[in-house]
């Protein structure tokens, strides 16, 4: 653990690099890695230091709270917190994703159903504003607001220095059903009971996802943790854990090889470089199959052409990349799903059900009403002269129309008018008018739409 005192050098590092951007000049992080799926407009000069920010500070194994650091990754923090026997309430299911990179930006998973989202277990957040202050913002504080709006703002009002989350007893064991179910609505009708009940068939449900393979062929993953020691799957070698939810009934993992389950994959993404096939698997490096390693090998692709030359080779008109989270109503999610299949036509999708326990303005979901998350990742092939964006756009507007909200890691393509109504800009903007007078932060729409 890092420790208050190394923390606070830290700080002091962060706003050195702050006093020497510039007065005027735009404020970025000067971070190389990132989980986002959009275009970043470059900033000439120095960016903010937050090297020494990726720790977690303290531990407290009474109180069941951990204070961290903004830029540490759930890797390090659940490593961390499984010494003292705890986990945070949510996992996101990548191991880079920051602690603060979840808060600001909106993480999920599993657990979400039953304990919110991540930004649900904040206690309390030290904020380096756009006047380039810190400021420590609670739910019932002065900064009460900034403390409310901070979730989905990306950087918009600030950066994350240090957060105290909620903990919880971390058991052993994930005891998992793999339930399949012949159409979405049947599905659907199973998370509204275990939302209601935290039952499916008489057992206790901890957690729950899902795997939507066909139109009829879905499946819930129903988790149980418990403090067993009973023979457990590995994933992290030749076995692939998306491909068993279709072939187990019944799977047991450790706590750790659960909240990692998709990371080693990247879902079902790691396919598209050959990670998954028998004999490159066997020659595939262990501590490089992970999302980080498969994000990389994107950026080179971007980079190199290597994709763009073999759709040449194949005559194939066009791509379009289709890399969203989006949320919808429970009841809507199979009108979704139709739709999805009739414009989209990608296939295996991630459901993730969750629901709030009070407002957050950035993103206004109903508190206590059952979402679902419904995550695809890839690209389709458009016709040549088709308009940058074209498939996003109606993913968007169907996403709007059954009531629904887009997260926006990725790319996102609103007009003013209609991004102003879903994420709160006026808030927003009233509050970088006392945080950020100078506007030194990009606001949400310049950062989600314009990729500044």
């Amino acid at each position: 653990m890092q420790g208050w005192t190394q923390h606070e050098h830290a700080v002091d590092t962060l706003l050195a690099s702050w006093r020497a951007i510039p007065e005027g000049r735009p404020v970025r992080l000067a971070k190389k890695t990132s989980n986002l799926f959009r275009p970043r407009g470059r900033t000439d000069g120095p960016g903010l230091d937050v090297s020494g920010l990726d720790g977690v500070i303290e531990i407290d194994p009474v109180s069941h709270t951990a204070d961290v650091q903004g830029m540490c990754t759930y890797e390090r923090l659940v490593e961390e917190t499984l010494a003292h026997g705890l986990v945070p309430t949510v996992v996101p299911q990548l191991r880079t994703i920051t602690l603060g990179g979840a808060v600001t930006g909106l993480g999920i998973e599993s657990t979400s159903l039953r304990l919110g989202l991540p930004h649900e277990a904040v206690l309390e957040m030290d904020v380096l504003t756009g006047s380039g202050e810190i400021v420590t913002a609670t739910p019932d504080n002065e900064h009460a607001e900034l403390f409310a709006a901070f979730p989905n703002s990306y950087g918009s009002l600030g950066y994350a220095v240090r957060l105290r989350i909620r903990l919880e007893p971390a058991p052993a064991q994930a005891h998992l059903r793999h339930v399949r179910f012949g159409s979405a609505v049947d599905a659907a009708k199973a998370i509204a009971e275990i939302a209601e009940t935290g039952r499916w068939e008489g057992v206790e449900v901890d957690a729950v996802d899902g795997t939507a393979f066909t139109p009829d062929e879905v499946y819930l993953s129903l988790a149980r943790f418990a403090d067993t020691d009973l023979p457990t799957s590995d994933y992290t070698g030749q076995q692939v854990y998306y491909r068993s939810i279709q072939q187990r009934r019944e799977d047991v993992l450790t706590l750790e090889d659960y909240l990692w389950r998709w990371d080693t994959d990247w879902f079902w993404c790691s396919a598209a470089f050959g990670a998954q096939h028998p004999l490159a698997r066997r020659v595939w490096p262990r501590r490089w199959r992970r999302s980080d390693v498969y994000h990389r090998l994107v950026a080179l692709d971007s980079t190199v052409g290597v994709s763009r030359v073999l759709d040449r080779l194949k005559h194939v008109p066009g791509r379009e990349r289709v890399i969203q989270d989006i949320e919808v109503p429970l009841e809507r999610l199979d009108d979704f799903l139709a739709w999805f299949d009739r414009e989209v036509g990608m296939r295996p999708v991630w459901l993730c059900p969750l629901r709030t326990t009070r407002a957050w303005p950035t993103y206004p979901l109903v508190p206590g009403e059952v979402y679902v998350n419904v995550g695809f990742w890839g690209t389709v092939v458009v016709p040549e002269d088709s308009e940058p964006g074209a498939v996003n756009r109606r993913i968007e507007a169907e996403v709007h129309r059954l009531g629904g909200h887009k997260s926006l890691y990725s790319e996102a393509f609103y007009d003013r008018v209609t991004f102003d109504s879903l994420y709160d800009t006026a808030g927003l903007d009233r509050l970088r008018d006392r945080y950020d007078p100078q506007a030194r932060l990009h606001s949400l729409y310049d950062k989600a739409v314009r990729n500044s």
